[in-house]
């Protein structure tokens, strides 16, 4: 079965509770359409219409990333795998995304000594796959990237939580490579999954060094759920165009990037039947470790095992 998803305030929160009631129920295999709105709540259908704003349903003090949901999958148990296909992702007509500003370690990094934060708003084009921008006077293209950079289910810890580190359990993950085509893993960690999903990014780097991707509103979503008895997972894992990826998050770096391998090695070992020892070697040949974020306090790595890289 399809269902569609409106976009309004009654399907919007702004951080992660096992608490929300969902506001939609669906059975494993069914397939959700929606369109999710901009990092600053908001959405504009087409260029010249101004854009309207949402609030979040459950009224957290400070809601961050809008999200819809949360929905319930029938059959969802704690210790089950929820399965996220990505059917389509096609980001809206606009983006934003913000560098500099006080306390920032990436002005220190890069040089930076003032305060002020800067704002750049990026035009999409769909039909040619770019964005374009005014940057020092003249104007700037880079390829589109469209994906999705926060889907997660509830933690099972009791209360709110924030949306911004990525978890266990999903969340603001923010990789690039979980574009259309790609299918995230993610463990459940209370009955009914209570899945959540938004942070529409048209183009984002490795590491989203400035804190930002663009940040866009889509305007399809196109995703389908799947429980799945027969995978047991305590972290996420994806299956994208390129390849299998594990990922690790940390506050530390190292910690982050030895999550991932960790994960990686064990993927290896089940799909090929070998023992870690060998797994390991065969990951330091063909086994790329990228570091997803670095700006979201949890840091994000991934590792990338490409198709047919071990045959």
């Amino acid at each position: 079965m399809i269902h569609k998803l409106e976009l309004k305030s009654e399907n919007l929160h702004g951080s992660f509770s096992n608490e929300y009631k969902p506001i939609l129920t669906v059975n494993s295999g069914d397939s959700i359409r929606m369109q999710t709105p901009d990092i600053e709540w908001g959405y504009s259908e087409s260029k010249g219409i101004e854009r309207q704003f949402f609030k979040s349903a459950v009224k957290e003090e400070t809601p961050l990333h809008p999200m819809i949901g949360p929905i319930e999958v029938n059959g969802a148990k704690a210790g089950m795998v929820l399965e996220v296909k990505m059917n389509d992702v096609i980001p809206g007509w606009y983006g934003t995304n913000w560098a500099g500003g006080k306390n920032s370690w990436q002005n220190d990094a890069v040089g930076l000594t003032g305060s002020e934060r800067i704002r750049f708003d990026w035009e999409l084009d769909r039909d040619t796959m770019a964005a374009k921008t005014e940057v020092s006077s003249r104007q700037v293209n880079v390829a589109l990237n469209p994906f999705i950079g926060l889907m997660g289910v509830a933690p099972a810890e009791p209360g709110v939580h924030h949306t911004s580190p990525p978890r266990y359990c999903g969340g603001n993950i923010d990789c690039k490579e979980l574009e259309k085509g790609s299918t995230l893993y993610l463990p459940i960690s209370v009955d009914g999954a209570l899945f959540s999903i938004g942070d529409g990014h048209a183009a984002q780097g490795d590491g989203e060094v400035s804190g930002t991707a663009i940040e866009c509103p889509m305007d399809l979503v196109d995703i389908t759920l799947t429980v799945r008895d027969d995978i047991k997972l305590t972290m996420p894992r994806a299956k994208t165009p390129a390849g299998w990826i594990t990922f690790g998050f940390n506050e530390d770096l190292n910690q982050a990037a030895a999550q991932a391998l960790d994960e990686m090695v064990e993927l290896i070992t089940e799909l090929h039947q070998i023992e870690r020892a060998e797994a390991l070697a065969l990951a330091s040949v063909v086994v790329d470790l990228r570091i997803t974020q670095v700006v979201n306090g949890v840091k994000g790595v991934h590792a990338v095992l490409p198709h047919g890289a071990i045959q």
